[in-house]
């Protein structure tokens, strides 16, 4: 009987998580967006000589989308945590009104500021320069476990994928520690996908 009763409230969960996933298409980038922990699962765009030179200083995160339960700046706030990109902002700096575009809470995930500012950006600097000779697709979300600091639902992972565009052959696929000493561990999509108990769906 315990078990009936455990069984129907997991398969609750699972079909809540399921029906709170929203698609949302912003045109340079997708997203696809959990109501139930209110961030990102994961986001997905194609680059090809990505960087260039924009002013960002006036560029400020918000949510346009009313059917999103984003988390907000007042959740943020005193948490200690980054507002780190998934769609890189500096990826689309060859066009300002794209760039802007970045700047959307379902277009980034709460990362501690080792991982931001150390290997998630070392990481996004080197897939740029990769992205000057050839166009690639690029897939990345969090692994969310039990952590929560206030409102805010803080991934205990970070991951990434990397495929070339025309031989769509996978360049990278990085598994990052939200953590104050981040690390990057580099593993097979097979193995993320394990990681993930979800499909990668990569371009064919």
């Amino acid at each position: 009987m315990k078990r009936t009763i455990t069984s129907f409230f997991l398969i609750l969960f699972i079909c809540s998580t399921v029906f709170s996933q929203i698609k949302v298409n912003k045109g340079i980038y997708k997203v696809n967006f959990s109501n139930t922990f209110h961030e990102p699962r994961y986001v997905s765009y194609t680059l090809f000589k990505g960087g260039g030179d924009c002013d960002r200083d006036s560029f400020r995160f918000f949510n346009d989308d009313t059917n999103l339960q984003c988390a907000t700046d007042a959740d943020y706030k005193g948490s200690n945590y980054d507002k780190g990109h998934l769609a890189n902002a500096e990826d689309f700096a060859f066009d300002c009104t794209k760039d802007e575009l970045t700047f959307r809470y379902y277009n980034c995930l709460p990362q501690t500021p080792n991982l931001n500012r150390g290997v998630w950006k070392t990481n996004e600097t080197l897939i740029r320069k990769w992205s000057q000779t050839e166009k690639l697709y690029i897939i990345c979300g969090g692994y969310f476990g039990n952590t929560k600091v206030g409102n805010l639902t803080v991934p205990s992972y970070c991951w990434k994928v990397v495929q070339s565009v025309s031989t769509k052959k996978v360049l990278f696929c990085g598994w990052f520690s939200n953590t104050t000493h981040a690390t990057l561990e580099e593993i097979s999509v097979a193995e993320l996908e394990k990681r993930l108990k979800s499909k990668i769906i990569l371009m064919k």
